[in-house]
């Protein structure tokens, strides 16, 4: 009765329908969101499947592409093999033992060298025989020429192991690659044993070796296997994009922010260690992304892609571990 007189009973039921207004809003605010959010998750799979797909499609078409090169020969490699450590050690040693003739021995780099062609050479003088010349020339499959006459139809081979060293003697009793950390650009030679030396494939000498991921960062100062100086962190980077919460624009500039950080910390950490350690060479390893926008800023003489994940300290002996690695391949 009261409220009726003072007018506060149509007040009342003015509020009741506002906040079932609102309240109904709000529902559908939250549908929304959680519509967009599915929206966002899907997109991303979607990307991640779009991704996988294309490299799919990439390894059948290079696989095709070689089948047409082989015109219809199937060819496989006799043998191959993952070796470091004294395994390593031993293979390069029965490598650096061979002898031949005069020149019966070729050694090249494929896959690595200004220009993709290569000059024959051998260690005395600017060729050999009727190969000699100063033109750059390039064989089929991506291969030196010289290397593609020494192997035949198995030139293809030298090429799918590319970028690699070549070790192959005139009688076809030794034909390998090896895929190294540190191959050479090595022009074609022909010498009388191949051209080897320890520190293509194995650690020497003092160096540091860093291992950069988008979230995650450790260096070591070693001299050959053995560290003798590590520092190492992780940084908060938000992950994958989930329901709710930030914008998926805003959650990538805030996560893009957060990698730009971190990976100016890793280069401030190199620089750091580069002018307390006097190391003769450095190593860039880890994702690809963020090993590429480091090694603009720092003078690296090595990069590569290493799949090594978990703590700081274990993750960098993963990492150390697979640079030097090398796979035998016979062709």
């Amino acid at each position: 009765m009261i409220d009726r007189l003072l007018g506060r009973a149509s007040l009342k039921a003015r509020i009741d329908e506002l906040e079932d207004e609102n309240e109904r809003l709000q529902k559908r605010f939250e549908a929304e969101s959680e519509r967009r959010s599915d929206a966002v998750t899907a997109r991303q799979e979607a990307e991640e499947r779009q991704n996988r797909l294309e490299d799919r499609i990439a390894q059948l078409e290079g696989e095709l592409e070689r089948l047409d090169d082989d015109d219809g020969l199937d060819l496989e490699y006799r043998r191959q093999e993952r070796l470091r450590g004294e395994r390593l050690e031993a293979v390069l040693d029965r490598l650096s033992s061979f002898r031949t003739g005069p020149e019966g021995a070729l050694t090249a780099t494929v896959g690595i060298g200004a220009g993709g062609g290569e000059r024959v050479r051998n260690r005395n003088g600017n060729g050999n025989g009727d190969r000699e010349s100063e033109e750059e020339k390039e064989g089929p499959h991506g291969v030196p020429e010289p290397v593609a006459d020494a192997l035949g139809d198995r030139a293809a081979l030298a090429g799918d192991a590319a970028p690699c060293l070549v070790c192959v003697d005139d009688a076809s009793l030794v034909s390998v690659a090896l895929e190294g950390p540190l191959v050479p650009a090595l022009d074609p030679m022909w010498s009388d044993r191949f051209d080897l030396e320890a520190e293509w494939f194995q650690p020497s000498g003092t160096y540091a070796l860093a291992l950069v991921r988008a979230d995650l960062f450790a260096i070591g100062v070693y001299e050959g296997r053995d560290r003798v100086d590590y520092r190492g962190f992780e940084s908060d980077v938000k992950g994958s994009h989930s329901k709710g919460g930030f914008s998926q624009a805003r959650f990538e500039r805030i996560r893009d922010g957060q990698i730009d950080d971190h990976l100016e910390r890793c280069r401030e950490a190199i620089a750091d260690v580069r002018r307390d350690v006097d190391a003769d060479r450095l190593y860039l390893v880890g994702q690809r992304g963020a090993v590429d926008a480091v090694a603009e800023e720092v003078d690296a003489d090595a990069t590569a892609a290493v799949d090594a994940t978990g703590d700081p300290k274990p993750a960098l002996e993963d990492a150390h571990h697979s640079f030097f690695t090398v796979d035998l391949s016979v062709l």
